[in-house]
């Protein structure tokens, strides 16, 4: 048997299909990606809004609540009236940026292999 084909590395919770899942949506990786490389860690939530054209104020709302429940993020609420809410990445979120990184600077050098993609209903081009 090759390495990798045996069935029990491919269980419902095994480490692909749970990276995978964490992924599923597309803002995670890009949340991670913008958090880290834009802004050191550290943003308010109107400042990621605004450094993630596309993505609506309910679905930002929904993936840092998310991130934080995994343990990606925490949340920090500063006492000014209005009060300000500010996101940082955690050790464990920090760990998970390199794979985004490398990730995204593949597609960065390799945009030709995915202009080769079909066309998906739900994708746009900008």
């Amino acid at each position: 048997m090759r390495p990798g084909s045996n069935d029990e590395e491919w269980r419902e919770d095994c480490a692909p299909r749970r990276v995978l899942a964490l992924f599923a949506t597309k803002w995670t990786s890009m949340i991670l990606h913008v958090l880290h490389a834009r802004h050191g860690g550290t943003a308010r939530s109107g400042v990621l809004h605004r450094s993630l054209p596309g993505i609506s104020k309910k679905m930002l709302t929904q993936t840092l609540r998310d991130m934080e429940e995994t343990g990606l993020l925490t949340r920090h609420i500063q006492g000014v009236v209005p009060p300000a809410v500010e996101y940082r990445l955690t050790p464990l979120g920090t760990r998970f940026v390199e794979p985004v990184e490398l990730l995204y600077t593949w597609a960065r050098q390799n945009p030709d292999a995915l202009n080769q993609l079909g066309d998906r209903p739900t994708a746009r081009r900008v």
